[in-house]
């Protein structure tokens, strides 16, 4: 087996759970074989926001096919 990593970012206005989720939904939607996934940094993006953003960074490993 053969596995590639790729980081996504999740985001949410209300939590950082949300954020992750929002980062695992959308792998789980756009990827085949999803196998694991770490939650790397937490983060609070407030500069470009009306109010807070939280922002889970997450690294998405899937076996690659063939």
């Amino acid at each position: 087996m053969v596995f590639k990593k790729i980081t996504l970012i999740g985001t949410s206005p209300e939590s950082f759970d949300k954020a992750a989720d929002d980062a695992i939904d959308r792998a789980e939607e756009t990827l085949d074989n999803v196998k694991w996934i770490e939650v790397d940094e937490l983060g609070v993006e407030i500069a470009s926001v009306e109010n807070r953003e939280y922002q889970a960074e997450v690294t998405v490993a899937f076996e690659l096919e063939g």
